[in-house]
């Protein structure tokens, strides 16, 4: 069976700047991917340090395969072309009844990526509902220029620079993004979003996974990183990053850690936390 969007998909994503929900996971793989977080977790003693957070591929192997389902894949190459990397991915976790929540902002105004042929799939380890604080999307606004923006460095922010849009949003044209456990969304680079806090009694874990095309580079001056995923890369734009050997091995640890600070030097450029 296929699994590659409908032209009417596509076409709403090219709209919209969203399409949303696409079944990627079964029950099993969602209950596995839930367990091997949380049996990490336990051994911490804690939650997933925000150290920890981003790029969890270089140091898992079960999120390293799922970043490669031909059931997320498919779909994203209905919109990128055959030619694909992972530029990255997080986990992204509300605990229950935490204030924690992501205030509205555009991703492409920090990465440094372009052209802007870049999206997000975001996939859900646990329900996502407007009481646990789904993602909030903004129809239509990934057409234009970019909003400003200003750094907040917010205490409950989940945002690395508690990054904020300086234009009103419109609740007319916003969307709950609800999702159950192994379904994903699929969202522009550009398009304006947000999150309220976790009111429920359970976790809302979201893995998200940034998606670019070979053909898309890094503009910061700064050589990037990504992981091929599907096709070749093409243009040489970024260097590849390797497979995991394992599960929350000390070498992905050691090894997720350079990964990480390099990644710093580019998402936080000219910032006071850089």
């Amino acid at each position: 069976m296929s699994r590659f969007l409908s032209p009417d998909q596509v076409a709403r994503y090219e709209r919209d700047g969203y399409v949303f929900p696409v079944d990627v996971l079964d029950a099993d793989e969602v209950a596995s991917a839930r367990r091997k977080l949380e049996s990490f977790e336990a051994k911490l003693g804690q939650p997933l340090p925000r150290a920890l957070i981003a790029m969890p591929n270089i140091y898992a192997s079960f999120v390293d395969e799922i970043i490669r389902s031909p059931r997320i894949l498919d779909p994203v190459e209905s919109l990128l072309g055959p030619d694909i990397l992972c530029w990255e991915c997080a986990f992204l976790t509300k605990e229950p009844h935490a204030k924690s929540f992501f205030s509205w902002h555009q991703d492409a105004k920090y990465w440094g990526l372009e052209p802007y042929d870049v999206l997000t799939a975001w996939v859900a380890l646990s329900p996502a509902t407007r009481q646990s604080g789904c993602m909030q999307l903004m129809t239509g606004s990934h057409i234009g220029e970019l909003a400003p923006h200003k750094d907040t460095y917010g205490k409950d922010n989940m945002l690395s620079r508690g990054q904020e849009m300086q234009v009103e949003v419109d609740p007319a044209r916003c969307v709950d993004v609800a999702l159950a456990p192994g379904q994903m969304s699929l969202h522009h680079v550009k398009i304006a979003h947000g999150s309220g806090p976790n009111e429920s009694d359970d976790r809302r874990i979201g893995l998200v996974i940034r998606y670019v095309p070979a053909h898309v580079r890094q503009t910061t001056g700064k050589r990037d990183t990504a992981a091929l995923v599907r096709g070749e890369s093409r243009y040489g734009h970024f260097d590849l990053q390797p497979r995991p050997t394992g599960d929350f091995t000390e070498e992905g640890l050691a090894l997720h850690k350079l990964y990480i600070e390099r990644r710093r030097d580019i998402t936080m450029r000219k910032t006071e936390a850089a």
